[in-house]
Protein backbone atom coordinates (compact mmCIF):
# COMPACT_ATOMS: atom_id res chain seq x y z
CA UNK A 1 0.00 0.00 0.00
CA UNK A 2 1.60 3.63 -1.24
CA UNK A 3 0.72 6.23 0.85
CA UNK A 4 0.92 9.92 0.11
CA UNK A 5 3.06 12.40 2.51
CA UNK A 6 1.24 15.25 3.67
CA UNK A 7 1.94 18.80 2.86
CA UNK A 8 2.85 19.24 6.72
CA UNK A 9 4.98 15.81 6.59
CA UNK A 10 6.78 17.38 2.98
CA UNK A 11 7.82 20.43 5.64
CA UNK A 12 8.93 18.19 8.79
CA UNK A 13 11.00 15.54 6.61
CA UNK A 14 13.48 18.26 5.72
CA UNK A 15 13.15 20.43 9.15
CA UNK A 16 14.84 17.27 11.23
CA UNK A 17 16.83 16.09 8.32
CA UNK A 18 19.05 19.64 8.89
CA UNK A 19 18.39 19.68 12.79
CA UNK A 20 19.87 16.34 12.90
CA UNK A 21 23.05 17.67 10.67
CA UNK A 22 23.57 20.47 12.49
CA UNK A 23 23.47 18.63 15.58
CA UNK A 24 26.11 16.29 14.28
CA UNK A 25 28.61 19.27 13.16
CA UNK A 26 28.33 21.34 16.01
CA UNK A 27 29.34 18.09 18.29
CA UNK A 28 32.56 18.25 16.21
CA UNK A 29 33.21 21.63 16.27
CA UNK A 30 35.76 23.67 18.65
CA UNK A 31 33.77 24.80 21.74
CA UNK A 32 33.33 28.69 22.37
CA UNK A 33 36.05 29.81 24.59
CA UNK A 34 39.03 27.81 23.46
CA UNK A 35 42.03 28.68 21.68
CA UNK A 36 44.26 31.61 23.39
CA UNK A 37 41.74 34.30 21.44
CA UNK A 38 38.92 32.71 22.84
CA UNK A 39 40.08 32.78 26.44
CA UNK A 40 40.81 36.41 26.43
CA UNK A 41 44.71 36.04 27.34
CA UNK A 42 46.90 38.52 27.23
CA UNK A 43 49.85 37.99 25.11
CA UNK A 44 52.35 37.40 28.08
CA UNK A 45 49.63 34.89 29.57
CA UNK A 46 49.52 32.79 26.14
CA UNK A 47 53.36 32.95 25.59
CA UNK A 48 53.80 31.27 29.08
CA UNK A 49 50.75 28.75 28.99
CA UNK A 50 53.11 27.41 26.02
CA UNK A 51 56.32 27.31 27.32
CA UNK A 52 54.24 25.59 30.17
CA UNK A 53 53.12 23.06 27.86
CA UNK A 54 56.29 22.73 26.03
CA UNK A 55 58.34 22.02 29.25
CA UNK A 56 55.13 19.53 30.33
CA UNK A 57 55.42 17.89 27.02
CA UNK A 58 59.81 17.22 27.13
CA UNK A 59 59.21 16.36 30.98
CA UNK A 60 56.95 13.79 30.08
CA UNK A 61 58.04 12.10 27.08
CA UNK A 62 59.98 9.02 28.60
CA UNK A 63 57.01 8.14 30.35
CA UNK A 64 55.08 9.39 27.17
CA UNK A 65 57.44 6.25 25.44
CA UNK A 66 57.52 3.66 28.09
CA UNK A 67 53.79 3.68 27.91
CA UNK A 68 53.67 3.21 24.45
CA UNK A 69 56.28 -0.03 24.94
CA UNK A 70 53.85 -1.22 27.59
CA UNK A 71 51.69 -1.45 25.52
CA UNK A 72 52.91 -3.17 22.95
CA UNK A 73 54.66 -5.47 25.49
CA UNK A 74 51.09 -6.12 26.74
CA UNK A 75 49.79 -6.49 23.29
CA UNK A 76 52.19 -9.71 22.28
CA UNK A 77 51.48 -11.24 25.97
CA UNK A 78 47.60 -11.27 24.12
CA UNK A 79 48.69 -12.30 21.08
CA UNK A 80 49.87 -16.10 21.77
CA UNK A 81 47.91 -19.00 22.19
CA UNK A 82 47.73 -19.44 25.79
CA UNK A 83 48.16 -15.62 27.65
CA UNK A 84 50.24 -15.71 30.46
CA UNK A 85 48.02 -14.67 33.55
CA UNK A 86 50.74 -13.51 35.78
CA UNK A 87 52.76 -11.79 33.03
CA UNK A 88 49.85 -10.10 31.95
CA UNK A 89 49.02 -9.19 35.43
CA UNK A 90 52.50 -7.95 35.81
CA UNK A 91 52.35 -5.59 32.97
CA UNK A 92 49.01 -4.05 33.80
CA UNK A 93 50.21 -3.08 37.13
CA UNK A 94 53.33 -1.48 34.98
CA UNK A 95 51.27 0.36 32.68
CA UNK A 96 49.17 1.59 36.17
CA UNK A 97 51.81 2.83 37.46
CA UNK A 98 53.27 5.22 34.99
CA UNK A 99 49.66 6.55 34.69
CA UNK A 100 50.08 6.99 38.04
CA UNK A 101 53.56 9.20 37.42
CA UNK A 102 51.62 10.80 34.72
CA UNK A 103 48.69 11.71 35.75
CA UNK A 104 50.36 13.51 38.76
CA UNK A 105 52.65 15.36 36.13
CA UNK A 106 49.48 16.50 34.45
CA UNK A 107 47.95 17.76 37.84
CA UNK A 108 51.08 19.81 38.64
CA UNK A 109 50.92 21.26 35.25
CA UNK A 110 46.95 21.99 35.35
CA UNK A 111 47.75 23.69 38.79
CA UNK A 112 50.60 25.74 37.18
CA UNK A 113 48.68 26.68 34.00
CA UNK A 114 45.32 28.11 36.24
CA UNK A 115 47.86 30.12 38.16
CA UNK A 116 48.83 31.98 34.82
CA UNK A 117 45.37 31.74 33.46
CA UNK A 118 42.48 31.56 35.63
CA UNK A 119 39.22 31.02 34.85
CA UNK A 120 35.92 31.93 35.61
CA UNK A 121 33.04 29.35 37.70
CA UNK A 122 32.15 26.62 36.20
CA UNK A 123 35.29 26.82 33.32
CA UNK A 124 37.91 24.90 33.30
CA UNK A 125 40.53 23.53 30.82
CA UNK A 126 37.42 20.70 29.40
CA UNK A 127 38.09 18.49 26.88
CA UNK A 128 41.26 19.38 25.87
CA UNK A 129 43.18 18.23 28.66
CA UNK A 130 41.28 15.33 28.66
CA UNK A 131 42.12 14.36 25.02
CA UNK A 132 45.81 15.40 25.75
CA UNK A 133 46.11 13.49 28.67
CA UNK A 134 44.62 9.87 26.74
CA UNK A 135 46.50 10.20 24.45
CA UNK A 136 49.85 10.75 26.45
CA UNK A 137 48.49 7.87 28.25
CA UNK A 138 48.55 5.76 25.04
CA UNK A 139 44.95 5.48 24.59
CA UNK A 140 44.30 8.40 22.39
CA UNK A 141 44.40 8.78 18.24
CA UNK A 142 48.00 8.81 17.47
CA UNK A 143 49.46 9.40 20.50
CA UNK A 144 49.13 13.20 20.47
CA UNK A 145 46.89 16.04 21.63
CA UNK A 146 43.35 15.78 21.31
CA UNK A 147 40.78 18.27 20.60
CA UNK A 148 40.39 21.11 23.17
CA UNK A 149 41.46 24.48 24.10
CA UNK A 150 45.05 24.34 23.14
CA UNK A 151 46.72 24.43 26.20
Amino acid sequence: MHRKMSAKGLFIVPLLLALVLSLGTAAWAKPFGCGPGGMNLTPEQAGQLFDLKEQFMSETASLRKAMWMKKAEMAALWKVENPDQNQIKAKQKEMNALKEQLQEKMTAYRLQARKIAPFGPGMGMGKGMMGMGMAMMGDGPGGGMGPGCGF
